[in-house]
C-alpha cells in the first residue's frame, strides 16, 4: 500500500516534470517574448522590428538543430542569438528609449524570468492556500 505522503509527493513531482520546458520550448517561449516586446533588434548595421528578429532567430534555431543537438536555451543564446555568424558583430536589443543592450543579455534575462514564472506556477498551492488532501 502506498502511503498518502508518498502518493502526494509522486503527484506533485509528476506535475513539476510535466510543467518543465525542454530547451526548444524555452527558446520558443523566449523568442515569443521578443516578438511581443515591441523592442528593436540590431544586426549587421540595421535595426529590425521584434517580429523580424524572431523570424531571423527561428531560422538560426532551425540551422543549429540541423547540425547539432540543442542542449539548452543558453546554448542557443550563446551560439546563435548573440551575434552575427557572417559579420561577427554582436546583436543588440533596444526597448523604448532605453540604451541598447547585447541580445545575449536581454535574452538571458527573459529566460530567467520565464524560468522563475515556471517555478512559481509549479510550486503554487492548489486550493485556497492549502494542499489537497489525498
Amino acid at each position: 500500500m502506498i502511503r498518502p505522503a508518498l502518493a502526494a509527493f509522486a503527484f506533485f513531482a509528476a506535475g513539476a516534470l510535466a510543467a518543465a520546458l525542454g530547451p526548444r520550448q524555452e527558446v520558443e517561449a523566449v523568442l515569443e517574448r521578443l516578438a511581443q516586446s515591441g523592442c528593436r533588434f540590431h544586426r549587421n548595421g540595421e535595426w529590425y522590428d521584434a517580429q523580424k528578429a524572431r523570424a531571423h532567430l527561428e531560422d538560426k534555431l532551425a540551422y543549429l538543430e540541423r547540425w547539432s543537438t540543442l542542449e539548452s536555451a543558453e546554448q542557443f543564446i550563446e551560439k546563435a542569438a548573440s551575434g552575427s555568424s557572417v559579420s561577427g558583430q554582436p546583436y543588440l536589443v533596444q526597448c523604448g528609449e532605453s540604451e541598447p543592450v547585447p541580445s545575449a543579455e536581454w535574452l538571458r534575462e527573459q529566460l530567467k524570468a520565464l524560468r522563475a514564472r515556471q517555478a512559481e506556477s509549479t510550486s503554487a498551492p492548489l486550493r485556497g492556500g492549502r494542499p489537497i488532501q489525498i
